[in-house]
């Protein structure tokens, strides 16, 4: 009978990777996840700007800012499955050259069609990086996945961070909102070169699990990668999409025309929903030693409150400074990090590639429309209001779902 093993199996390495190789090789995958979130997350700040060039509608803009992660969601269950059977440092690299060169074709849009086309190539190449990289980080460090998926959450985090911060430096120093997206385009092309040169495929075709199959039987988890845990995952991690994205998409549109905060205001607290994305690492290592089920109940729900805070308190800048790194810190910080690392631990070693699909394409499908749900909510209810129901509401019905996930058919024994 023919293996049904994945053809890295053939690529694992007979001895242990040097420590520096492994240092050194997933730095600089960090960084390139940074720069992804630089490229998606500085247009949010710019968005006024872009539409005053276009003429956009609140609408448009609405779908523009989220709507290239339609492309994030149709990458996931085709870059998941390939992840479980080719070299995922070829779709890594062939991934950030993909978004890198949408980014760079951004600027180049004559108006609304071509542009959301530039923008869904951005968000394909941008959706096949984070599932190669996911599987890649879930076959390597199978035993701390959670923690590990955490520190990569950090550094998104600090790409959310500094996005906006260097975007509107740099577009305000060349007079155009062209230039962030040229300069982050531009890097993002040479992080493929040097992956493609320095990154050993040690590090990204390890089997997942393979160190642990000797002692570890995983017959008590279901067979298929689809089963009552991932999708009851799959409905909270879209509610998790629809809500974070909505904010992320619009939030700053809320700042400047609503409240008529700076643009450097309006940078900075953007800027620190990249901060409280960061704090991925605390809430993945209390993932990797508690009952994740519990950790995402106290999250959504922490994201409902927090929600509700932020368009229900006071209208000054230190106000959303600080609710808005709350309300990430929840959001971001732990939603994304714990769905992933949760439907990968609901799932056999060698169904990884595919847990990790199912969380990018459930997770983005919603949030292309986000953007887009809320703006039409606001059209109709205000602001206050329709952040009342897509970001507090939406939440709090994920813990349905969530309540009803079966703690014993989630991966702990080797934690």
């Amino acid at each position: 009978m023919a293996s049904t093993e994945p053809s890295s199996v053939t690529a694992r390495p007979a001895t242990p990777v040097p420590p520096l190789v492994v240092i050194a090789g997933f730095t600089l995958l960090a960084v390139s996840f940074m720069i992804n979130a630089m490229d998606r997350q500085v247009f949010y700040p710019l968005l006024p700007d872009i539409r005053t060039t276009y003429g956009f509608s609140l609408s448009e803009g609405g779908l523009l800012a989220t709507g290239f992660t339609l492309g994030m969601a149709g990458a996931g269950l085709p870059a998941g499955y390939l992840a479980d059977r080719v070299s995922r440092k070829t779709l890594l690299v062939i991934s950030i050259v993909i978004y890198s060169v949408g980014t760079l074709l951004t600027p180049a849009a004559t108006g609304f069609a071509d542009m959301a086309v530039y923008r869904l190539v951005s968000g394909f190449g941008e959706g096949m990086q984070a599932t190669a990289l996911y599987a890649a980080i879930g076959a390597f460090f199978f035993v701390r996945r959670s923690l590990m998926l955490g520190l990569f959450g950090f550094a998104f985090g600090a790409g959310v961070f500094f996005g906006p911060i260097i975007g509107t430096s740099l577009a305000g120093s060349y007079g155009t909102w062209h230039a962030p997206f040229i300069a982050f385009g531009s890097v993002g092309l040479l992080l493929a070169v040097l992956i493609g040169l320095f990154v050993g495929r040690r590090l990204t075709e390890a089997v997942a699990g393979a160190a642990q199959r000797e002692t570890v039987n995983y017959d008590y988890l279901p067979a298929s990668p689809y089963n009552r845990n991932t999708r009851l995952l799959a409905v909270a991690t879209a509610a998790g999409g629809l809500t974070v994205y909505g904010f992320l998409g619009l939030y700053p549109t809320y700042l400047r025309t609503e409240l008529h905060v700076t643009p450097g205001q309006t940078a900075l607290a953007t800027s620190l929903i990249g901060a409280g994305a960061a704090t991925s690492l605390l809430s993945g290592w209390l993932a990797d030693r508690f009952d994740p089920r519990k950790v995402l109940l106290v999250t959504y729900a922490g994201l409902a409150v927090s929600a509700w805070f932020v368009f229900n308190g006071a209208d000054t800048p230190t106000w959303h400074y600080v609710t808005s790194f709350i309300m990430a810190t929840f959001g971001l910080g732990s939603l994304f990090t714990n769905c992933n690392s949760t439907i990968q631990r609901s799932v056999r070693p060698e169904h990884v590639g595919r847990a990790a699909g199912l969380f990018v394409t459930t997770y983005y499908v919603p949030a292309a429309v986000s953007g887009y749900v809320f703006a039409e909510l606001v059209d109709v209810l205000g602001w206050t209001q329709a952040a009342l129901w897509q970001f507090t509401i939406v939440p709090l019905a994920a813990l349905i779902p969530l309540w009803f996930v079966r703690s014993a058919k989630i991966i702990r024994s080797v934690t």
